[in-house]
């Protein structure tokens, strides 16, 4: 059984005791509070893996909480709600819930829906770390070709060999050379300044 971490967030404190216990029999860590400034505290000091949180708490609604968790922390989040209505259901949809139980609900019926939604968490994670690093890659692939154009006018120069002069130098520093090639970009941006307001 999984031994994630999970922040529970429920204004009745019976459902909350309920449900809390029978997960941690079930090998889980639970985190539990009754309105959405605890549990948005108790996310901060102890980040979970998912979050499940009741649809209308105290002080803000569900869908409220799950956005501040998913925008400043990237928890990912289920619902609970007494209500299965269309109305109810469909901001939760829209918010990027990975699931949604109706209560009353069983911890023996929580927790498939709890590890689907751990599986799809981790597989959107994945994606979301593959597209940065590709879009890392394609940044420097970016400022290594502005780079490279610089040098080349500068020193009129063909394009191996402005390429193989950044190269150096950023290897001859032991710098990357993508960080290298912003410093050639920024120094060539701030002579051209310096030209123009010369030129005033």
């Amino acid at each position: 059984m999984s031994k994630a971490k999970l922040l529970l967030v429920d204004d009745d404190r019976v459902v909350l005791a309920t449900l809390a216990e029978g997960l941690e029999a079930a090998g889980y860590t639970v985190l539990r509070a009754q309105n959405a400034a605890e549990a948005l505290a108790l996310a901060r000091e102890e980040p979970p893996d998912l979050a499940v949180l009741d649809m209308r708490l105290p002080d803000r609604s569900g869908v409220e909480l799950a956005r501040d968790l998913c925008n400043e922390l990237q928890v990912p989040f289920v619902f609970l709600s007494a209500y299965g209505d269309e109305e109810t259901v469909r901001p939760a949809v829209e918010e990027g819930a990975l699931g949604y139980v109706v209560k009353p609900v069983e911890v023996e019926r929580l927790i498939p829906e709890l590890e689907a939604a751990l599986t799809r968490a981790r597989e959107l994670a994945e994606l979301r770390a593959a597209r940065e690093k590709l879009t890392s890659a394609l940044e420097s692939e970016r400022l290594i070709s502005v780079a490279v154009g610089v040098v080349m006018e500068r020193f009129h120069l063909p394009e191996r060999r402005a390429f193989e002069l950044l190269r150096g130098h950023a290897r001859s520093q032991r710098r990357k050379l993508a960080d290298f090639a912003r410093d050639v970009i920024q120094s060539a941006e701030a002579l051209n300044t310096l030209v123009e307001k010369s030129a005033v």
